[in-house]
């Protein structure tokens, strides 16, 4: 099995045939490459199985992340544009990610590292929870099956690319992941909840292609599981 460099992908990223059921690796340059399957070798390398027979073995650092590629059928209520999903809580669309009064609950886990990061980037606190809670569940030393590490589940690139050094150091990951946020509400507006959320999960090259949040089945349950967490602090903030 040899290990390959990027230098040596693009004559494999051109695959014809798309799977029934497939992963999606999307590369930091955003070349995209189709895979029957994947597995992490060690902490810094991932084994791609191609759909035509064979692997290739690359450096997890060349991964910006690795989607589950299986769609979900258009649902009533889907909305054209595509921002919205079925099954999202209503109203998320006109919240905004940066104005927020609600505070994290006393005792919340890491409330301090996700109140500072708040204050920082402007996001509100109880969506950076809602965040963690559906990526590690609070689990500081959580890693996925495709590499992604901490409280705020960020890939090796990603991280590197935010200045996370100490992926598993709960202040650092927060930090990073909020900056993240942050740079997707300024890219897609502050309101824009389903799609920041779904970049986050997919990436910004996914959201662009579909024109809104992608129908894959891993992203729309991601964006219904973290929208309705965030709306459940807002109805707790309220009538406390």
């Amino acid at each position: 099995m040899r290990r390959l460099s990027l230098l040596a992908l693009p004559a494999l990223l051109a695959l014809v045939a798309l799977p029934l059921k497939a992963d999606l690796v999307v590369f930091g340059d955003g070349r995209l490459l189709r895979v029957a399957s994947f597995r992490l070798l060690d902490a810094d390398d991932v084994v791609l199985s191609l759909p035509g027979g064979g692997e290739m073995t690359i450096p997890l650092d060349l991964v910006d992340r690795i989607v589950d590629e299986e769609y979900e059928r258009p649902l009533p209520g889907d909305a054209k544009d595509g921002s919205r999903i079925a099954g999202a809580p209503d109203g998320t669309l006109r919240r905004s990610v940066r104005a927020f009064e609600e505070k994290l609950p006393v005792g919340s886990p890491y409330s301090k590292e996700i109140s500072e990061a708040a204050k920082k980037y402007k996001i509100d606190p109880a969506l950076i929870a809602a965040v963690i809670r559906a990526e590690s569940n609070f689990v500081p030393s959580a890693v996925s099956r495709k590499g992604a590490r901490g409280l705020m589940q960020l890939m090796p690139a990603t991280a590197r690319r935010l200045g996370v050094a100490r992926h598993f150091d709960p202040g650092e990951n927060i930090l990073g992941g909020t900056a993240y946020l942050a740079e997707l509400a300024e890219r897609y507006g502050e309101t824009a909840v389903e799609l920041i959320l779904a970049a986050y999960n997919a990436g910004e090259r996914a959201v662009e292609q579909f024109g809104g949040v992608p129908p894959y089945r891993e992203t729309r349950d991601y964006v219904r599981r973290v929208t309705a967490a965030w709306a459940a602090s807002s109805r707790r903030a309220a009538g406390s």
